[in-house]
């Protein structure tokens, strides 16, 4: 019997849900969902010096900073439902990393960690990049603005991870040059 034959009559139960996330089992497995479905943008944004704009940020379950991709979340702020995935990321890149694209490109929808988070994230590639302010995001996010060429993406990478930061998954892809 295949896992999918296992768990597909089985409800979905909410064990536990605060303001953001959502702790739930189907059968024996356990799993998390963030509250009110909302999904999340994830932004690949090169300049035009071709350097990948990255940003850090502390992450409280890491205990840690981490480098990331410039990112947000889709309608999250109060009479936000309904925004379209592209504005997310375009606002989010903006109030993150300072920069403001001219185009999105939609890359497709991917899952984090699919055994134990149901969140999805739309990858976009910014095009036409212009820099309208410092970035840092919103008050309180303390969000530093990394940018790094394209050439030189494995050894920051590298560095960082010898300096104890954590490395968001989502790095795999700069080491691939057919993504870039």
């Amino acid at each position: 019997m295949s896992l999918e034959d296992e768990y597909r009559d089985d409800p979905e139960v909410t064990q536990w849900q605060g303001r953001f996330i959502t702790a739930k089992t189907r059968g024996r497995w356990e799993y998390v969902s963030r509250a009110r479905g909302i999904k999340a943008a994830v932004i690949l944004a090169i300049t035009p010096e071709d350097e990948v704009v990255l940003v850090e940020q502390f992450r409280i379950p890491l205990g840690k900073p981490c480098i990331e991709l410039p990112a947000g979340l889709i309608g999250d702020d109060d009479g936000g439902e309904g925004e379209e995935a592209a504005m997310a990321a375009t606002r989010e890149l903006e109030e993150e990393t300072g920069y403001r694209a001219a185009r999105m490109e939609d890359l497709g929808e991917f899952y984090s960690s699919p055994g134990m988070v149901s969140e999805a994230f739309t990858l976009f590639r910014a095009f036409d990049l212009t820099r309208v302010s410092e970035g840092g995001g919103i008050e309180g996010e303390g969000i530093t603005v990394h940018h790094v060429p394209r050439a030189r993406i494995a050894d920051f990478i590298a560095a960082k991870r010898a300096e104890g930061y954590g490395i968001d998954t989502r790095m795999l892809m700069l080491l691939s040059p057919s993504w870039l």
